[in-house]
């Protein structure tokens, strides 16, 4: 964590328009107070930059020693691995990298972290109380994928403290300075029963102080090395002081609530009546990555196939795929799928799914649906590790790149699409059969 204050007075809209109010220090102050400012590394990052794009002379921000606030009576207690002086470790590798000191990423990794497992019940005190708060500052990943993997190892978390304490109140503050999936991952965070509240960065000392205990999020991600080598959600249990190999793996499933989740009556109406039809089946095809990305032309035929061969099935898709495709057993849904909470709500009421490498596995998981997912990353095996009604067909990666450079040129990369042309749709149903 980063703790400092602003020199001027300023409000940061979020994506939602929600308000972050940051004032101006007052001396002499205590330190536990309004005007001083905790947050991530990153998120601190972003503040800065738009500080400098506001006036980045009027606008700017000073650090405050984490020592002399770690001293406060009513600062609260770290659980799991602690990322204690951040800023300080942080600086020091920044001048180690200038030396070139630092040869590997393991020494980046033990400069940066001390990843030594701790036990969460031997940090908790007062364990006869009845109620406690924690505070989870930064998020648990970036992308959707890692949210809802993250969230349930949070909901492990949760329920263990529940073993201890009557009740448990969790609250989490995410990125939001420059943050334009603030809104979409708050969402996402919102859809666990256990969290009481999902809040921007920066926290006020004098609210963080309101806490029996905090989780330090801050750059773990990147500066760790358990979760290179872990199953995420094993990764964040060791991080949370949790020994994941002890917790069964029945445990380990994601879950997502759409109780409070509201649809346009337009994609309601079109389900319903899809479904009066039999089953269906969500063909996912596209990803955000080239890498794991079905090719326009492949995906095509594919889902010309999929028409001739899936008898019992509507197919649908919330992606255009061809616009020459015309068959009443293919409906596209992209112009409904317009959020994160219309495209779980259209996952929760697939009978299958078949999807590239994206966040729709993930989800699907939550809901038990049975779900083919076409691969091409090496490590797939580690990340479906717990989902039981999870199956891969692994697409092996030919392509050949004639770049002398570290960086890719798809210019001069052969073969790129080579194993997806070699994808049978015959193994598809194979194996969607197979549950």
């Amino acid at each position: 964590m980063i703790f400092f204050r602003v020199s001027q007075n300023i409000n940061i809209k979020t994506t939602d328009g929600t308000l972050v109010a940051y004032h101006k220090f007052k001396m002499p102050s205590n330190l536990e107070n309004e005007t001083v400012y905790i947050s991530t590394q990153n998120d601190f990052e972003d503040l800065k930059e738009v500080f400098k794009n506001v006036d980045k002379v009027k606008y700017t921000t000073r650090f405050l020693k984490e020592d002399k606030i770690k001293s406060l009576a009513n600062f609260p207690i770290e659980l799991g691995i602690s990322n204690e002086n951040e800023y300080l470790k942080s600086l020091k590798y920044e001048k180690d990298i200038k030396k070139n000191i630092i040869k590997d990423k393991e020494e980046i990794i033990s400069l940066l972290n001390d990843s030594k497992q701790v036990d969460l019940y031997k940090q908790l005190v007062s364990k006869k109380k009845d109620e406690v708060s924690i505070v989870i500052i930064g998020r648990l990943g970036k992308s959707i994928s890692e949210m809802i993997s993250a969230s349930t190892a949070l909901r492990i978390l949760y329920d263990k403290l529940k073993e201890v304490f009557k009740n448990v109140k969790m609250d989490l503050y995410i990125n939001a300075s420059n943050n334009n999936f603030y809104s979409r991952d708050r969402q996402i965070y919102l859809k666990q029963n256990f969290i009481n509240e999902v809040l921007p960065l920066s926290i006020t000392s004098k609210k963080f102080f309101t806490y029996d205990y905090f989780i330090d999020n801050s750059s773990v991600i990147e500066k760790s090395s358990y979760f290179q080598n872990l199953n995420y959600v094993d990764a964040w249990l060791y991080k949370f002081g949790l020994d994941y190999k002890k917790i069964p793996s029945s445990l380990k499933y994601n879950e997502l609530s759409i109780d409070n989740i509201k649809v346009s009556k337009s994609l309601e109406n079109k389900i319903n009546l899809l479904k009066t039809k039999g089953k269906i089946l969500l063909f996912h095809p596209f990803s955000a990555s080239v890498k794991k990305t079905i090719p326009q032309n492949i995906a095509s035929s594919i889902l010309t196939k999929m028409l001739t061969k899936f008898d019992d099935y509507t197919i649908i898709s919330t992606l255009n795929i061809d616009t020459k495709i015309d068959d009443d057993r293919y409906v596209n849904l992209s112009k409904e799928s317009k959020s994160i909470n219309d495209f779980i709500y259209i996952i929760s009421q697939m009978d299958s799914i078949i999807t590239t490498d994206t966040s729709t596995f993930h989800i699907s998981d939550a809901f038990m649906i049975p779900t083919i997912v076409l691969s091409t990353d090496k490590e797939i095996d580690k990340r479906v590790k717990y989902y039981n009604y999870t199956k891969v067909i692994k697409i092996k990666d030919e392509s050949k790149s004639l770049s002398k450079f570290i960086y890719d040129n798809d210019s001069l990369t052969l073969y790129r699409f080579k194993s997806w042309e070699k994808l049978k749709l015959s193994k598809i149903i194979k194996l969607l059969d197979t549950f």
